[in-house]
């Protein structure tokens, strides 16, 4: 698991791999720029800043012992804070994505970049975050899209390796999920998908110069082949069966006092009588 994450963080380095990352880091700061609330947790990948749009007072980064190059013989504890030199400045705690150091309905937001992806248990992964999660809290994930040109051409290269030649286009790091499969995991958690799109259709070219070339390519993609897109990114709202939110206090004061107002203006109309 530690090599898969690293190859994967050393995978965004290259240039196919900044051009997804930029891609995502706009859709996560326009996603998460309106979500209020209180707490917020990104879940792996310090690489990217997810939540720096966000106005959260209290928002946390999660990392894996192996993101930062913890062995397997030194586990990290749950919610101990990172010190290693190679540690990101932002990461606040290590942990395991499928026990988190939080209490049931704790969070209001949680991001995924690639979490599911690297995780040795995606469906517990979810479940955990379904639990620290508030009733209405939202839960942000971004995957690479497997039925993509570039999900095509690293089937293939498994192929190949398979024959004792070829290299791999993408990080090999664990199954790849797809966009409805991972609608229907969520759905079963109770979680009710509020938008969700696609996006990078440029072809699976490792050189930047290819990929500066079919730039042209990611305007008529998002029309034309919307779901080819090489990631995709949904947000997911955690729904509470029977809950009803409560109105503010304010609304219920200032109806109550306009309801005596209300009647005398109701007597006093000639046409009451």
């Amino acid at each position: 698991m530690g090599s898969q994450i690293i190859g994967f963080t050393d995978w965004f380095r290259t240039p196919p791999g900044e051009y997804l990352l930029a891609w995502e880091r706009e859709r996560f700061d326009l996603a998460v720029a309106d979500m209020f609330g209180y707490h917020a947790l990104q879940l792996g990948l310090p690489e990217l800043d997810a939540l720096r749009s966000n106005r959260m007072p209290h928002q946390w980064l999660a990392l894996q012992g192996a993101d930062i190059g913890l062995s397997d013989e030194r586990p990290p504890v749950a919610g101990h804070l990172a010190t290693p030199a190679a540690a990101s400045p932002r990461v606040a705690l290590l942990t395991d994505p499928a026990a988190l150091p939080f209490p049931e309905n704790s969070l209001d937001l949680v991001l995924l970049p690639h979490t599911l992806e690297l995780s040795s248990d995606p469906h517990a992964t979810l479940r955990e975050v379904a639990r620290v999660l508030v009733p209405e809290g939202r839960v942000v994930i971004s995957g690479l899209n497997p039925a993509s040109l570039w999900g095509l051409r690293q089937r293939r290269a498994h192929f190949y390796r398979r024959l004792g030649y070829g290299e791999l286009f993408l990080p090999e790091a664990g199954e790849f999920i797809g966009y409805w499969r991972l609608r229907d995991w969520l759905r079963l958690l109770d979680f009710e998908v509020e938008s969700g799109q696609f996006g990078c259709y440029r072809p699976a070219v490792s050189s930047p110069v290819s990929l500066e070339r079919f730039a042209w390519m990611d305007k008529p993609g998002e029309r034309w082949w919307p779901i080819f897109g090489a990631l995709y990114f949904l947000v997911a709202v955690k729904r509470v069966r029977g809950m009803r939110l409560l109105e503010p206090n304010w609304k219920t004061k200032k109806a109550t006092a306009n309801a005596p107002a209300a009647v005398a203006n109701q007597l006093r109309r000639p046409d009451s009588f």
